[in-house]
């Protein structure tokens, strides 16, 4: 058999398993994650989240103690501030927790409060779409097995991803309305 023959049965067979894979998370993607956990008691429920993009962290707080924290991955182009749709950026600033989602595409999602009014002017004045949807969330729908291996490199669109077990404990730890701090380091 020819390299260029060889090489082009691997490309078909690379973009059939490509093909197959993508129709799995379409199809598990319809899912929803299954049912949340239930609200930890009150005192022992966070009262603001940081994380610190530099060291891939996030920890809640209560009282200003961390009482957790998480190793995270975050957008595909992490260095900066979310500017637009599109840029794979995590946001940096102050925000909120300001609602969740039990049947996301991926495991839970709680949803951050970007764009705020600042993100929105900076990006009119650009001519931009600051773009939206950012979230905490588990891995995506199906994809749960790869577990702390999702920590191998970013790959979110800007969101902020743990493990299906760290979200289920997150979501339970984090009412809406808690203030989220994203900054790049410490």
């Amino acid at each position: 058999m020819s390299i260029t023959r060889h090489i082009l049965r691997l490309g078909l067979l690379g973009l059939g398993l490509g093909v197959a894979i993508f129709a799995y998370t379409k199809v598990m993607a319809r899912t929803g994650s299954g049912t949340p956990p239930p609200m930890a008691e009150a005192h022992a429920q966070a009262d603001e989240i940081l994380v610190i993009k530099s060291s891939r962290a996030l920890h809640l707080l209560r009282d200003g103690e961390t009482i957790r924290s998480y190793d995270i991955s975050l957008g595909a182009a992490p260095e900066g501030h979310k500017q637009s749709e599109g840029d794979e950026r995590t946001p940096e600033g102050r925000y909120k927790i300001d609602w969740r989602n039990p049947n996301s595409v991926a495991h839970l999602s709680l949803h951050i409060s970007y764009p705020n009014a600042a993100d929105q002017a900076a990006a009119e004045a650009a001519a931009r779409d600051p773009g939206g949807n950012i979230m905490i969330h588990g891995l995506p729908n199906g994809w749960g097995a790869l577990g702390a291996l999702h920590l191998m490199r970013d790959w979110t669109d800007g969101c902020i991803a743990v493990t299906n077990a760290e979200m289920r404990e997150i979501w339970s730890l984090v009412p809406n309305g808690t203030p989220i701090t994203i900054k790049e380091a410490l």
